[in-house]
């Protein structure tokens, strides 16, 4: 009964979780940024977040999705990841290390594109897209 008073939907729980390993996830670029140099900070955080996007059936269409029932989940993506993601490129930037024209939301929507799953592959394999994706990105 508890558990239906805070979540009356499974729908409310799945959104729950994920806002959670989203904040996580947004904390995650924080704490890179300040233990790491920029370059490698940005590309760890990438691929992390790699990771909770692979590795969360639906999350990838979610985020591309035009559901109104997603939208929170957008929204709180976005409001969470952007300023946390834009702190590393600036970073990155400055350091001369990162082309000048990515922006957080470019690099938020690229990487959950290339996590849409591909037929036969496996996780693992939007991992190696993300990596040639990270070497573009390079000046």
């Amino acid at each position: 009964g508890t558990l239906y008073r805070h979540f009356p939907q499974r729908s409310d729980l799945v959104l729950a979780v994920l806002k959670d390993e989203i904040d996580a996830c947004a904390d995650a670029a924080v704490a890179l940024g300040a233990a790491h140099p920029p370059e490698v900070a940005l590309a760890r955080w990438i691929q992390r977040y790699t990771e909770l996007v692979a590795t969360k059936v639906g999350l990838a269409s979610a985020l591309h999705s035009d559901d109104a029932a997603h939208k929170a989940l957008r929204v709180h993506l976005h409001q969470r990841m952007e300023p946390v993601v834009e702190d590393l490129l600036a970073a990155a930037r400055a350091a001369g290390q990162i082309r000048s024209d990515v922006t957080a939301a470019d690099l938020l929507y690229a990487v959950a594109l290339l996590c849409h799953p591909v037929p036969g592959q496996d996780s693992g394999y939007s991992q190696h897209l993300v990596g040639i994706f990270i070497d573009g990105l390079r000046p």
